[in-house]
């Protein structure tokens, strides 16, 4: 087998339905397997995915795990030389599975692969290629001057670039390196596994890179808006546990309590915020 996807599934049927007809419908010669990791919907996607979509392998979870531990049950049962972390609220192209393992069969020093994101709007999707988080760019980010930081990385989006991170999106790794620094850390619940897998995947002498010419559209937030207000507390809890396994061995004591106090009020600032905004944000 050449390529496991791994869907990790929470009450987003017709987005699934989508996501999984275009991925059935990838031109390629390699051979790829489908897992989908349901994590409770209780909204018919388990049933939908077992009608229409029979090639899948469905595993019903029948709790909400999250997306590191949903992804790890499914991780544990592929057999592909490669591993797809793939959302449910994407759509790729016909020729994105078959770019994307050409690309890695051909860069063997490549430990993982981004593609290119596409927001319905035609924009970039800016997680797709980072630098990873410190206190200097993410203080910037804090405060309104996204511009000076250095986090999201700009310039030509067709631009074939290493970056610090890629996105959970769209999460092109091969099981030899999975096998070599292990599975998702499931302390993350959702957001920041991405950027904590990356860190191990080049600590460990390989490389991550933005590939352009493999492509996804990503709806983005397609869970993320049945549950805001939690949706906020876990991805600014990600940011904790981030700088708590990264940086804070680095750092003396008053230090980390300042910037754990700055979490916490941004968390808080953005949930008021999203008390007065009609359409909710998560950032």
């Amino acid at each position: 087998m050449d390529l496991s996807v791994t869907i990790v599934t929470y009450r987003e049927k017709d987005l699934l339905r989508k996501c999984l007809q275009s991925v059935f419908g990838s031109q390629t010669l390699f051979k790829f397997e489908v897992l989908i990791s349901d994590c409770d919907s209780q909204d018919g996607s388990v049933e939908m995915v077992r009608s229409e979509f029979l090639q899948a392998k469905v595993l019903d979870n029948q709790k909400n795990l999250g997306f590191s531990k949903g992804n790890n049950v499914a991780i544990r049962q592929a057999s592909g030389r490669l591993v797809l972390l793939l959302n449910a609220d994407t759509e790729v192209k016909p020729d994105t599975f078959d770019r994307s393992i050409k690309y890695m069969d051909a860069h063997p020093e490549v430990g993982a692969m981004g593609c290119k994101v596409i927001l319905p709007d035609g924009r970039l999707d800016p997680s797709a290629r980072r630098k990873f988080p410190n206190p200097v760019n993410t203080f910037l980010r804090l405060f309104g001057l996204r511009k000076f930081s250095d986090y999201n990385i700009t310039g030509p989006i067709d631009q074939e670039m290493e970056v610090d991170a890629i996105m959970g999106a769209y999460f092109l790794i091969r099981k030899s390196v999975i096998d070599q620094i292990g599975l998702l850390d499931e302390e993350f619940f959702m957001y920041g596994e991405d950027l904590d897998w990356c860190w191990r995947i080049k600590e460990a002498g390989h490389k991550v890179m933005y590939y352009p010419k493999a492509e996804v559209t990503h709806y983005k937030y397609g869970a993320s808006k049945t549950i805001p207000f939690l949706t906020i507390k876990r991805a600014h809890m990600a940011m904790k546990i981030f700088y708590r396994k990264h940086y804070a061995p680095k750092n003396i004591w008053l230090f980390n309590q300042f910037v754990y106090l700055g979490i916490t009020l941004r968390m808080y600032l953005v949930l008021i915020v999203n008390i007065f905004r009609k359409k909710k944000t998560v950032h």
